[in-house]
Formats: C-alpha cells, structure tokens, sequence
C-alpha cells in the first residue's frame, strides 16, 4: 500500500501504512517506507519517526520491524543528519539523529539476535560519529546507551570494540559529561536549544522541569558512560586504558544522584576492575580511592556490597593486601556483623574469614599490618570466639549477664544526662563487655548510644564505627533510625554530603514507617531538623557542584537554582537522640532547637573539632538516648 488515506497530507504516510488489514501488503510497504525514508525530503518526517520510538519503547522485543530494515533505516537517518546540514536544520529534522539512536538503543537493549542485526545494518560507525560530539550532548546521551547495549553482548562486543576510539571517548565523556551539560544547557536558561527542551520535557513543562531533567540527563549521559566503560573493563587487554589514575580517582564519586538511584555508577565499574589482578594494582596504588570505598562501604547506600567486595578482594590478593589492609580493616571490623546483604549470605562470616587470613600471612612479610590493626582483628576473632562459648553456657547465666549490662548502662544513662559524656562512654563500652553476644537488641542501644556519646565529644569516626555496627546488629539491617541520624550527623561533621544525605533520607522513610511515638512524624511533617540536614546535604551533593563551582556559578532562574546552586551555609545539626530513663521508661526525642550547632565556617568545620564547653554540654544533654528496645 503505497497511498495514503484521503484525509492524509503525506504520501506514503506510516500510520496509513500501519492500518494496513492484509499482512503482506502491510509488510511489504513498511518494507519499502524504511528504505525509501532516508531519501525523501518531504517535511513532516519526524512524525512517524517519533512513532517508531514509541514502538521501540513500548515493544522493544518485537522482532517485526527488525526484519524489514529499521536498522538500516535508522543508521542512514543518522548519517543524512550528519553530513547534510541543510536537512538538518529544516522543519523539525533536527529531532531525528535523536530519535534513530534512541530506536536503536531500544531494540536492541534486550535481544542479542536484534543486537547482532544492528551490526550487521551499520549502526556502530553513526552512532561513533555521534558519541564523539558531532551533534550535541543529547544525541551523546543516546548514542553512548545503544553502544552500551551492543557492547553487552558475547557477539557483538568485538565489533564495538574494533573502533579503538569509542573506549577513549567513553571515559572522557564519564569525566566530562556535568560539566558539558551545565555548561551548555543548564548554566544559562536563554541560551537552551529549543529541540533540547521539548525532548526534555516533551513541551509539558517550564523552565524549572527543564533543569530537573537535565540534571536525570546528564547523570545517564555519565553513568551510561561508564556502562559502557564496564563492557570493556571484563576484558584484562583493556584496563590498562581504565586504570588511569586521574579516572579512578573520580570513579567513586560517580554515583548517580538521587535522580538516577538506580545504577551502580561508578562503584560498579570499580567492582569489575578488581575482578583483576592488574586492576586490583592499579586501585590500591591511587591515592585517595580506598578511603572513598571505605566510606562507600559503611554507608546505606544501594551499592554498599560492592565496595565491601572491593575492600575484601583486595585484602585477598597478597599484592595489594598490605598496601589497603590499615585503611580497610576498621571499616570491616564494624561490617562483620552483618548476616545477609542483598544476594551476599553469611557476608559477616567471609569478612571474619578474609581478615583471619590476613593475620596467618602476615608473617610473610608481604602483607605486615600495624599494630591498631591486628588488635582489631584479634578483638573481632575473640568475639567470635566468646559467641561460641556463649553457646555452652546455662541460659541462667547469660540473663546475669544481660542484667549486668543492664545496671551498667543505667549508670552509663545517669552519667550521660549529668552531662559526664566522657564517662557515659566508658560505661557503654563496659556494658559491651557484659552484655552476651546474642542480645543483638540490647547491643544495637549500647552501640548507638555509644555514637551519641562520640557524636558529642566531637569523635566523628568513632560515632561512624559505632552506628555502623548498630545498623549491622539491626535487623532489617541499615534500618535503625536513631543510629541512621547519629551517622547522617557524624558524616556531616567530615563533610561527607552524600553519605549523610543517604543517611537523612533513610532516617526520615523509617520514622514515617515507625511505630515507636517519639520517631512518628507528627502529622505526616519531617522535622525541622531534619529537613534542615537534608537540604544542607542535597546542596553539597548537588549533581553540577563541580561544575557550577568551575565555571561561575549558577544562572538559572527558579527553585532549582536556589536551592542547589547557592553555597550558602546553614549547617546547624540536632542530636535527635533519646534516653531510656523517661518516667516510664520510654525514650523522648529532644527538642530539635535544644542542641542547636552552627559551623559559622566551612574549612574549620573540616578541619577542627572544637569541644563542647560545660555550658554546651548542659544545653545540649536536654536530649536523651536510646530506648530499652530500638
């Protein structure tokens, strides 16, 4: 069927075509329409383009339009764009680069079959000449997704890799891609592509949507970047390009925003290189990168296995064990007492069993440990071993326990709301020792009061190891609010934003899923404080921060740019903590205006401590700590 219906303008019109009742006629003309599209310059051609892309979207499994040269229609598309500038910038043309590389990401992100058709259509060289910035970031951002797809597989890698400049590309458009987005699309709302906001928003939305989706845009151009980046890492000949320390060193900063939780970002590409021996060198050897798993690792975020599984890879080789072994046991030593993470069963037990490994081979001289270090791992393998013996002793005897423990941290209680910090501490810590190593419930309130205790003294670290081993006890795990705040807190005094964000946020979803009153919100309201914290850290770990910084600032009009791209400072943080020694027993959250804390400056808060005064303490202590049961 060649003609359109009477009431159609175009010739040879798609949808006319799609209404076609008999199967041949209506294959055999979807056939002639992609091959005869690319050589027409009729006006109205984005229509049924923009109608392929919602089939490809819609059906992306659907192998019909595959077998009658969508590929090769597409591919030739890109190409006309490419070299035919006036076309290009006629009617609505310039949408259609766009359109064909986001059909072919599409069809061909779930079946190899349809993946290796592409091939075989030519899409790879366009789809090149697009990653490469011919056109603008946009079409970057689908171009990088279809090669990422096609990298993917078992059968079509080889033709990717085979363009030796799309791995180069591919890394430094990872490095570049927030900064090329803000600088050409966010940074200056009069000088935004029309084209670019309609894809954005198609025309539903103003000037603040615009921003919004840039800032999701820009995180998939960044993290579909480093997808593909990940294809390649699999192969060993290939990290020797990956493993330049200028782009490791930015992988664990990486992580997708809160606008695109959803990948691994660069954790997961970290992950993949130490898969490897040589990545495995080239990760321990760059300075700053274990440091950044470490925190990865002790923090609520979706991806925290695979830092622990960098950390214990590591620990594994002997090459690199006694190079991250000092930096990467305390982290671990708190983790250990975690039983599942997502697909990781007995994950405490690995952790146990690869640092007591690390201890036998010391003695070989290549992977020697300090001293801290092997006391913490002889104090982990002792517990170990008193929960083993705690197995054999009488249930009589371990309720004396628990009941010692019990005094002891009332003393503790008493010692804290006097405001003997300090001595509040040593008598958690005492309680520790007698509280048995079953009673998860009671040590995940030793531990977490134990982090406020820190949290107080200005011990950020210790608060860190602390509400960290709480969460671990905890069970679902990660998901103790009181310790979730303390630890938001604690990051937030070493400028930490991102893993205090994740930690406020988690720390509000459980108080609106809390039974407990004092954790309720109140009328559906996140509190003050909070809410403060949050904002505070969303500023900090803002998407385009770098860039904004690097470039001047933020010219952009709307809440977006107030909220994100003004540095300002308002850094006040509350101890939202509690005590079990109400009237009745049940803990009381403090006033969040009681232990007002304001950095007035930036680089002190990071670079010093300043401790509570008596005045301070007295103020503060208002506040209480944890209940009997969290």
């Amino acid at each position: 069927m060649d003609k359109a219906s009477p009431d159609c303008p175009y010739p040879g019109c798609f949808f006319c075509v799609m209404k076609e009742g008999n199967p041949s006629k209506r294959r055999a003309s979807i056939l002639k329409f992609f091959r005869d599209l690319p050589s027409q310059d009729d006006d109205g051609q984005v229509l049924p383009i923009s109608g392929l892309w919602n089939t490809a979207m819609a059906h992306p499994n659907d192998p019909e339009f595959i077998e009658l040269g969508i590929f090769e229609c597409m591919s030739a598309l890109i190409w006309k764009g490419l070299k035919n500038r006036r076309w290009l910038s006629h009617d609505q043309n310039i949408y259609i680069p766009y359109y064909a590389a986001h059909i072919i990401g599409s069809y061909t992100m779930n079946m190899e079959e349809f993946a290796e058709s592409a091939v075989h259509a030519g899409v790879i060289p366009p789809l090149v000449e697009l990653l490469r910035g011919r056109l603008t970031w946009v079409e970057q951002r689908v171009a990088v997704r279809a090669l990422g797809h096609l990298a993917t597989y078992t059968s079509t890698f080889p033709s990717v890799a085979s363009h030796g400049e799309i791995l180069e590309v591919a890394i430094q458009l990872a490095m570049s891609s927030l900064e090329i987005v803000y600088s050409h699309f966010y940074q200056y709302v009069d000088r935004r592509l029309s084209y670019h906001c309609d894809l954005l928003t198609r025309g539903m939305g103003g000037v603040e949507m615009e921003s919004r989706k840039a800032e999701e845009w820009a995180s998939q151009l960044q993290c579909w970047s480093l997808q593909l980046i990940n294809c390649f890492a699999f192969k060993p000949e290939f990290l020797p390009t990956i493993c330049k320390p200028e782009f490791l060193v930015k992988l664990p900063g990486m992580w997708g925003g809160l606008v695109n939780e959803n990948s691994p970002a660069g954790i997961g590409l970290l992950r993949t290189i130490c898969h490897h021996k040589i990545g495995r060198g080239s990760v321990a050897s760059c300075p700053g990168i274990i440091e950044a798993l470490v925190n990865i690792a002790c923090s609520s975020d979706d991806w925290q296995y695979m830092a622990i599984d960098c950390l214990l890879w590591l620990l594994q080789d002997p090459s690199t064990c006694h190079k991250v072994i000092d930096k990467a046991v305390p982290a671990l030593v708190d983790l250990a007492e975690i039983t599942t993470l997502g697909d990781h069963k007995k994950l405490g037990d690995t952790i146990v069993n690869v640092l007591q490994e690390c201890i036998q081979s010391q003695g070989t001289g290549r992977s020697s440990v300090s001293n801290r270090t092997k006391e913490l791992i002889e104090e982990l393998l002792s517990s170990r071993q008193r929960l083993k013996w705690e197995k054999n002793i009488p249930k009589e005897d371990l309720h004396i326990k628990q009941a010692a423990a019990l005094v002891v941290k009332l003393e503790g209680n008493s010692l804290f709301s006097s405001g003997n910090i300090a001595g509040a501490a040593s008598k958690y810590s005492e309680a520790l020792s007698l509280c048995p190593m079953r009673s998860k419930k009671e040590r995940v309130v030793l531990y977490s009061n134990r982090a406020q205790c820190h949290l107080l003294l200005q011990q950020p670290l210790a608060a860190i190891s602390d509400a960290t081993r709480a969460l671990c006890l905890h069970n679902p795990l990660n998901r103790h609010a009181k310790s979730l705040w303390r630890r938001a807190q604690a990051y937030d005094m070493l400028g930490l934003a991102k893993e205090s964000l994740l930690d406020a946020i988690l720390f509000i979803n459980e108080c609106s899923q809390s039974n407990d009153p004092d954790l309720s919100l109140r009328q559906n309201k996140v509190p003050d404080y909070a809410e403060r914290l949050v904002k505070k850290q969303m500023r900090a770990a803002w998407l385009f921060r770098e860039a904004a910084i690097k470039l001047g600032g933020v010219h952009c009009e709307g809440d977006a740019g107030d909220m994100y791209g003004q540095d300002t400072d308002d850094s006040e943080w509350e101890t939202a903590s509690e005590s079990d020694i109400g009237n009745d027993g049940r803990d009381e959250m403090g006033d969040e205006d009681d232990d007002d804390s304001e950095w007035k400056n930036e680089d002190e808060r990071k670079a010093k401590f300043k401790k509570p005064s008596m005045k301070d303490i007295k103020h503060g202590f208002n506040v209480q700590l944890t209940e009997d049961e969290p």
